[in-house]
């Protein structure tokens, strides 16, 4: 490290040498620093290194100056020299430009520039500041990359408000104009040290106009009083949403407004102002001496330029997303569309080109609209960032693999299944674990001699499956229709879930405790120790007591209902005993009568026999079908098949 006052010197001395030297200054910079420094790493100082170089930089840049002002020649020319007809860099934009390089590489802290950028427009007159400022521009690429950008912003910030506070607004016009452009183009759109997110107006820009009339000069003294204090309204327009302060307004711009029309302006005095030599001397302030009021009446810019102020309020007062208080009334919207349809008309009328100019103020105005927006928004960013182009690779392009099940996990996975067919039949595989099996982890929980706390025991898991649920509330209502249960099943877990569908296939008894203890009752007693499952045995045991004698109680009255029953069957059956014999007097009776007809005419025909025998047949069947009916008719009053088939033999 180099402290003391002889090192000090050395280093200038050697950077002096460097900026002397001809050549870019990637051939020598680091190498100079190196030289002079000796950093811990061979590319890039550390923190107290960099502060070091610093400030030795900086107390060189400051002798450079010294050195350029006793000279009597502009600091930025200052040791330029020519030889054989080629033109040597300056001295401190050759220093610049190696700072600026290391900077750029980052072999040393990347706000070490813009540190002496400062350093050099503060010990600089405003003259040589147009230099340096020539300087930054021609550099602004540069520092403008994101890893030097970062680092001094705010300090290119500052330094280009100190010059804009050193500059005359209305001599330096020119000076301003290009400093404000940079900050535009240096800064990102969406930096919001650069947007007027308040919408502050800038009250300090008074004009200031006579208020009593002059001596000896003829003038409408009252028209310039009017005249010169609508400016107060255009530099604050928040002033017009008073009522009072609206009247006001109103009626001094109809006064110059009425002036105006009454003095129209010819083209021949439009083209004597030609507009675009104007330019070249145009203030951004008017004078506003009362004897000039007359001549400026008679300049368009000066017409144009009131004008436009006009539009511009009226823009703002009709600017969106303002809160309702703030919103003009309706009165006033109807006074301000009349007045700008009037401005709008005397714009038009005013040479030279009137349309168009016109036409381009009410393009930028609309515009305008977008801004306001975007900043009542909160200025969201503008841009997005560039996704990085692949480097194309040499040769014919690959084809983008295809896979045969959408990816390439599915598609691997498939792939081993064609490898390894036993992998999807393996028992192994998917097998359901035995019931004694699958609660052990449980009846362990339930041991409290284990010692495990009732948070971490696996009935007490908080992943809960609402659709698992539902479906084992589904399953459980066909095994029990009890709302407990319902209740219980809702609020089992995804392990709990499992073990009560395989104690529904595999162990009923299990199953049908979990009504009255929950889960833990589903738990295999010979799993559980002794002194826990005696807590569930006697219970069941006292059930099983209920259930015989709850059984007990019913077959006695079962008995008597049987008995009951079987009586009613017999009377039943002796009523349909009857009715058969009854019936089938008639069919006897026939049967003889036929018979008696066939002895009686001896042997019979064949004709005769065959008509006999039909009858007989029909006889049979109805007397069949008659039998089959009441059978039926007893078997749906109680009686049994044999009963039937007893009595249609009798």
């Amino acid at each position: 490290m180099f402290s003391s006052e002889p090192s000090t010197k050395l280093i200038e001395e050697v950077f002096r040498r460097a900026i002397l030297h001809a050549g870019p200054p990637e051939n020598f910079a680091l190498q100079t620093v190196q030289e002079v420094i000796k950093p811990q790493k061979q590319t890039k100082l550390a923190q107290d290194e960099n502060q070091l170089l610093e400030n030795m930089l900086r107390t060189l840049l400051q002798e450079l100056v010294s050195s350029a002002v006793q000279s009597g020649e502009p600091i930025m020319h200052y040791g330029q020299s020519i030889d054989d007809g080629e033109t040597s860099q300056a001295q401190i934009p050759r220093l610049l430009d190696i700072v600026l390089y290391l900077c750029e590489k980052e072999h040393v802290e990347g706000g070490m520039i813009f540190q002496l950028l400062e350093d050099l427009t503060e010990m600089s007159t405003m003259k040589n500041c147009k230099d340096i400022f020539g300087y930054i521009e021609s550099k602004q690429d540069i520092l403008g990359k994101l890893e030097l950008f970062a680092r001094g912003k705010l300090v290119m910030l500052r330094t280009c408000n100190q010059l804009l506070r050193r500059l005359s607004k209305a001599n330096d016009v020119v000076f301003c104009g290009r400093i404000l452009m940079f900050l535009a183009h240096f800064f990102p759109l969406s930096e919001r040290s650069a947007v007027n997110i308040k919408g502050v107006f800038n009250t300090s820009n008074e004009t200031k106009y006579e208020k009593d009339p002059p001596d000896g000069i003829p003038v409408d003294f009252n028209f310039y009083k009017t005249f010169w204090s609508l400016q107060e309204y255009f530099c604050n327009p928040a002033l017009t949403l008073a009522p009072t302060k609206w009247q006001k307004f109103t009626s001094s711009l109809m006064v110059v407004l009425n002036t105006f029309d009454a003095q129209p302006l010819s083209d021949e005095v439009g083209d004597a102002n030609v507009l675009e030599e104007e330019a070249a001397t145009f203030n951004i302030k008017y004078l506003t001496s009362s004897k000039l009021m007359g001549l400026e009446l008679k300049d368009p810019s000066f017409r144009r330029h009131v004008l436009v102020q006009c539009l511009i309020l009226f823009d703002y007062l009709k600017a969106p997303g303002k809160n309702d208080k703030d919103l003009p009334s309706e009165s006033m919207k109807e006074e301000m569309k009349s007045c700008e349809e009037r401005v709008k008309k005397l714009l038009e009328m005013t040479p030279p080109k009137g349309k168009d100019f016109l036409h381009s103020i009410e393009h930028i105005l609309e515009r305008e609209k977008n801004w306001v927006w975007w900043k009542r928004d909160g200025c969201p960013p503008f841009e997005k960032q560039s996704m990085e182009k692949k480097a194309v690779q040499d040769g014919p392009k690959k084809r983008r693999p295809r896979w045969r099940l959408g990816n390439k996990e599915l598609s691997q996975l498939w792939k081993w299944a064609d490898q390894n067919p036993n992998a999807l039949t393996d028992p192994q595989r998917v097998r359901t674990p035995a019931i004694t099996e699958y609660w052990k982890p449980l009846a362990e929980d339930m041991d409290p001699s284990a010692g495990i706390e009732a948070e971490y025991h696996h009935k007490n898991s908080r992943y809960i499956y609402g659709e698992l649920a539902a479906e084992v509330v589904a399953e459980g209502l066909n095994l029990c229709s009890d709302f407990k249960l319902k209740r219980q099943l809702e609020k089992q877990n995804v392990y709990c879930w499992k073990g009560l569908r395989f104690s529904a296939r595999q162990d009923l008894d299990g199953f049908s405790r979990f009504t009255d203890h929950g889960i833990e009752g589903v738990v295999p007693l010979e799993l559980l120790p002794p002194h826990v499952r005696s807590r569930y045995e006697g219970k069941a045991n006292d059930r099983s007591k209920r259930a015989k004698k709850e059984d007990s109680k019913v077959a006695p009255s079962q008995a008597e209902e049987n008995q009951i029953a079987a009586s009613a069957s017999e009377n039943d059956g002796e009523g349909i005993r009857a009715d058969l014999e009854a019936s089938a007097t008639p069919v006897e009776t026939d049967v003889t009568a036929g018979t008696g007809n066939i002895s009686q005419s001896g042997t019979a025909t064949p004709d005769e026999h065959q008509k006999q025998s039909s009858d007989t047949d029909m006889g049979q069947e109805a007397g069949q079908l008659d039998a089959d009916a009441e059978a039926d008719a007893g078997m749906m009053d109680g009686e049994t098949d044999a009963e039937v088939d007893l009595e249609a033999v009798g």
